[in-house]
């Protein structure tokens, strides 16, 4: 998997983070993209560099469908290529629906799924040309049931609408050489929850643990490589079978 690009949004901190020095481990030029965390970025890209990689920390609100695709050509003019779109962001609120604002509402939307059409649309023609692309899509580990969630109603719908967009995408790419799939994440320790919630949460896992980064950047790993070219479209549940 060498001398490939990625483009990770929301790499600046958790999952995100932990993909992108994998990958910068391995070899590859790694640009991430941020919105808030200026800080976080330039450490991850300090880190790409000192193993050897390309890093590179953009500040891009990704929930605007021109910063993004500027985004995209700035990378594919200094770096020549993306070869791997990771749609890693996804923020979230927990309020009760009936008392959900409209700008709160919208916001789940143009934070979790815009992102990742804009984005894919974006770098999908270089995959095209050159045959060969991978785009990871981030849902949640119960989105596949379609269940009630009074709490995250907004955020909830935009996962189970990356999904089939992931699906879609799918469809259309395929016979480019291009794979896109999405991960679904259950409980992870990846430092935005506070240790004693998670340990609650556990009980909850038949598995009996929460997971951790490392878990999320083995599934990555697995699905940017060629011995994963035939798997396209697919929803992989990375949750201990919390969500099943």
């Amino acid at each position: 998997m060498a001398e490939r690009v990625a483009l990770i949004t929301g790499g600046a901190k958790g999952i995100g983070r932990a993909i992108a020095l994998d990958l910068a481990e391995r070899g590859w030029s790694v640009a991430i993209c941020y919105r808030n965390s200026a800080k976080e970025g330039q450490e991850v890209v300090e880190s790409a560099r000192q193993k050897g990689a390309k890093g590179w920390a953009l500040q891009c609100d990704v929930s605007d469908a021109g910063a993004a695709q500027a985004m995209v050509k700035e990378i594919e003019r200094e770096w020549g290529r993306i070869d791997v779109l990771i749609n890693c962001a996804g923020p979230y609120h927990r309020v009760n629906l009936l008392e959900e604002s409209l700008e709160g509402w919208h916001s789940m939307f143009d934070t979790n799924l815009h992102p990742a059409f804009y984005l894919s649309r974006a770098v999908a023609p270089g995959m095209i040309e050159r045959k060969w692309g991978r785009i990871l899509c981030f849902s949640m580990a119960n989105a596949d049931q379609l269940i009630a969630q009074p709490q995250l109603t907004a955020h909830y719908i935009a996962k189970v609408g990356l999904l089939v967009l992931s699906r879609s995408l799918a469809r259309v790419l395929a016979p480019h050489g291009v794979t896109v799939n999405a991960i679904s994440p259950g409980f992870i320790d990846s430092g935005s929850a506070p240790k004693e919630e998670l340990a609650g949460m556990a009980k909850r896992i038949p598995a009996g643990y929460v997971g951790a980064v490392e878990d999320a950047v083995a599934v990555v790993r697995f699905l940017l490589s060629d011995e994963a070219r035939y798997i396209n479209g697919a929803n992989i549940h990375l949750s201990g079978g919390w969500g099943i």
